[in-house]
C-alpha cells in the first residue's frame, strides 16, 4: 500500500490536517504500519503538487487542513479498482538472504533457517494474541490487516520448512540437526500453537 493512496482514502472521509491523518492512518491499520509526521507532510506536498489535494485556510490554532480534489478521487478510485501486482511489492529480503547464504562460504544455512523460523513463530504468536484482543465491529479494518500478517507468517513457516527439506535433498552428506518437517503439516500446527498461546 502506498502512503499516497492511504492519505487520499482518509481525505475522502473529510477534511483533515497532518496529525489527524497520521492518527487516522494508524487507527485504520491497528498501528501495524507506523507513520511519522514527516512522511505525512511530504506526501501531502506531493499530492498538492499533483493536484490531488488542496490546502484550506489555517484554523485559529494554526493547523492547515487538506481536502481531496476531483482528480484525487479519480486517482483513488483507479487505485481501488486496480489489482496489486506481485512485481509492485517490495523484494523479499528473506529469500535473497537465504539465496546469498547458500553461495557464501562459511555460512551455516540451516542455522539461518532455524533462527528465522523461531523469529517467525514468535511473531505469529504475538499477531494471534493481538487478533484476539478485541472483537468490536469497528476493529474489523485492522483485524483484517492482522489476518493478512498471520497468513504471511504461516506461509513463511511453510516456505522455511521447504527450504530445509531442499537442503537435506541437495546436501545428503550433511545430516540435519533435526528431522525435516513436512510443509503441508507445519502451517496448521503453527497456527494452532499460536492460537493456543494467544488464548492463555
Amino acid at each position: 500500500m502506498s502512503i499516497r493512496h492511504g492519505l487520499l482514502a482518509l481525505l475522502e472521509r473529510g477534511q483533515m490536517y497532518g496529525y489527524q491523518l497520521r492518527a487516522a492512518f494508524e487507527e485504520s491499520t491497528g498501528s501495524t504500519w507506523p507513520l511519522n509526521i514527516g512522511q505525512v507532510y511530504t506526501t501531502l506536498s506531493r499530492l498538492e503538487r499533483d493536484g490531488l489535494v488542496r490546502p484550506l485556510p489555517e484554523s485559529e490554532a494554526g493547523q492547515r487542513p487538506y481536502e481531496i480534489t476531483d482528480a484525487g478521487r479519480a486517482d483513488l478510485a483507479l487505485w481501488f479498482a486496480t489489482p496489486i501486482s506481485r512485481t509492485d511489492r517490495p523484494r523479499d529480503e528473506l529469500a535473497i538472504k537465504l539465496a546469498l547464504a547458500l553461495t557464501t562460504p562459511g555460512v551455516d544455512v540451516r542455522s539461518v533457517v532455524q533462527a528465522q523460523r523461531s523469529a517467525t513463530m514468535r511473531a505469529l504468536q504475538e499477531l494471534t494474541r493481538l487478533k484476539y484482543g478485541s472483537d468490536r465491529p469497528e476493529d474489523l479494518p485492522w483485524r483484517l490487516v492482522l489476518d493478512s500478517m498471520v497468513f504471511q507468517a504461516e506461509a513463511e513457516v511453510r516456505w522455511l520448512d521447504h527450504c530445509e527439506s531442499s537442503l537435506v535433498r541437495h546436501q545428503p552428506g550433511a545430516p540435519p540437526s533435526h528431522p525435516p518437517r513436512s510443509a503441508p503439516a507445519e502451517v496448521p500446527d503453527a497456527a494452532r500453537w499460536a492460537d493456543e498461546e494467544a488464548r492463555r
